[in-house]
């Protein structure tokens, strides 16, 4: 056991509140900037503007997720290393993480661009909309190879347990954004060009200040070497590659759904954009779980302390389910306000409704698809969140939402992303808990075979 592995002592359920809410902290006030920074574009009074923003984070959702996943891959293994009390070959991954998930960050940006035209077809954009979204991808998605760096920096620190320096990176990086945006959208007059460019400046703070704690305070990277990418390139591309599979289901879900809220008119997708960043900015702690507890299953993982393995998935359920009603009545609250900041048509007004009204409660159930992300991640078993991910996003989603549309027009995307997503949780949340105990029972026997062994062996030596 290593001196130096923060979850392997102490009430587990402390753990899991602390890593989360730190986390929760951060990732909360990143979309809580964004969500200003689509108010700020609001007060320009033109509703195309709104409408780019909603369709551009349809598609740079996706290059976002993939770059979680691979956080979430970095975050499962330097935690084993430490769990393991090998912190030299922890501070080697970390950085040979770093190298790879910069590059194929790169190559996602690459790929954007180049096609940004086609995806924008796809997801319903036209017209002067269409040009808007597409100038405002061009400018934001090459800055990903530089959050990349930044996203695997905080990955060390979670797995190291530091929660409180992860949570400090986000935190700086979304008050320089906070500051910089109305100046740039509305004081020199950039409109959209602003916005963007201050979603650059701010993923350039998040990587400064990722890399300062990640070096110069914890000493989790080492420098970079070719003979520690072709070391670790197996195992983490191994645990990444479905990783960010099931990272990507979330923002495909998201596009179809964009899709189909674009038949309802600019106003609807301009509300639909509202309303994604209030679900991120609301159960920022949900989202956050995932790479939260991942730390506290990998250390602990590493160190064999498989009863704690059960107690941090039953105590993360449960964490889940109070963070989300303490959100719900928070979005209730809220609700007239954003309908009155946001300038939210009448139609706009019932898609924001359905969803602080039915998604915030149906949240309690949707939020275990991250709990049980998290323990088939950390656990050796990333395919399975693949697999619980695209049931719910690449299957159902799509058809039920054009069901629902059909029956309640706008606010039944709404209805039928809350149905699928509280059908899902249920499957997943109990698949995951028998996976959970098994580490428990397979543990419990091979102590008894242990027992027996050793019984036999000292009977065999008095005998002779």
């Amino acid at each position: 056991m290593s001196r130096d592995a923060r979850f392997l002592t102490g009430p587990t359920m402390g753990h899991v509140a602390r890593m989360t809410l730190t986390g929760a902290m951060g990732i909360t006030f990143v979309f809580l900037v964004d969500a200003a920074n689509l108010f700020w574009i609001s007060q320009l009074g033109d509703e195309r503007l709104m409408a780019a923003i909603g369709f551009a984070f349809a598609i740079q959702f996706f290059s976002v997720s993939s770059g979680v996943g691979l956080m979430i891959a970095a975050t499962a293994l330097v935690s084993r290393r430490i769990g393991q009390g090998d912190r030299a070959g922890a501070r080697h991954l970390a950085t040979a993480a770093m190298v790879m998930t910069c590059g194929i960050q790169s190559l996602v940006a690459l790929l954007i661009i180049l096609f940004r035209w086609q995806l924008l077809d796809m997801v319903g954009a036209e017209g002067e909309t269409r040009t808007l979204a597409a100038r405002y991808l061009v400018m934001t998605v090459p800055s990903l190879a530089l959050m990349a760096i930044g996203l695997i920096g905080s990955a060390a620190l979670r797995a190291e347990g530091d929660g409180k320096r992860a949570m400090f990176v986000t935190l700086t990086s979304g008050s320089v954004s906070m500051v910089v945006d109305p100046i740039l959208i509305l004081w020199l007059g950039m409109g959209l060009d602003g916005a963007a460019t201050a979603l650059v400046i701010s993923r350039l703070v998040l990587t400064v200040m990722a890399l300062r704690f990640a070096t110069g305070t914890n000493d989790l990277l080492a420098w970079p070497s070719l003979w520690a990418v072709r070391e670790h390139a197996r195992a983490f591309l191994g645990l990444a590659a479905p990783a960010i599979l099931t990272q990507l289901s979330a923002p495909f879900g998201n596009y179809l759904l964009t899709g189909v809220m674009a038949q309802f008119g600019d106003g609807a997708v301009a509300a639909w954009a509202v309303v994604n960043r209030l679900y991120v900015m609301a159960f920022g702690g949900i989202f956050s779980l995932s790479g939260a507890i991942g730390g506290i299953f990998g250390q602990n993982y590493g160190a064999r302390l498989y009863d704690r393995l059960h107690s941090t998935y039953r105590d993360a359920l449960i964490f889940c389910i109070l963070y989300s009603l303490v959100a719900w009545g928070a979005l209730m609250l809220v609700t007239p306000l954003v309908v009155r900041g946001f300038g939210l048509d009448a139609a706009g007004e019932e898609v924001l409704r359905a969803f602080t009204f039915t998604t915030g409660a149906a949240q309690m159930v949707m939020g275990m698809v991250y709990v049980s992300n998290a323990a088939f991640n950390a656990l050796g078993r990333p395919m399975r969140s693949t697999l619980v991910n695209w049931l719910r996003d690449g299957v159902l989603l799509l058809p039920v939402a054009w069901w629902t549309a059909g029956i309640w027009a706008a606010p039944g995307v709404i209805y039928g992303q809350a149905m699928v997503g509280v059908l899902v949780g249920i499957l997943a949340a109990l698949w995951a808990w028998r996976f959970v105990h098994r580490f428990r029972a397979d543990a419990g026997s091979a102590l008894d075979l242990t027992a027996r062994r050793g019984y036999r062996d000292v009977n065999r030596y008095r005998r002779r």
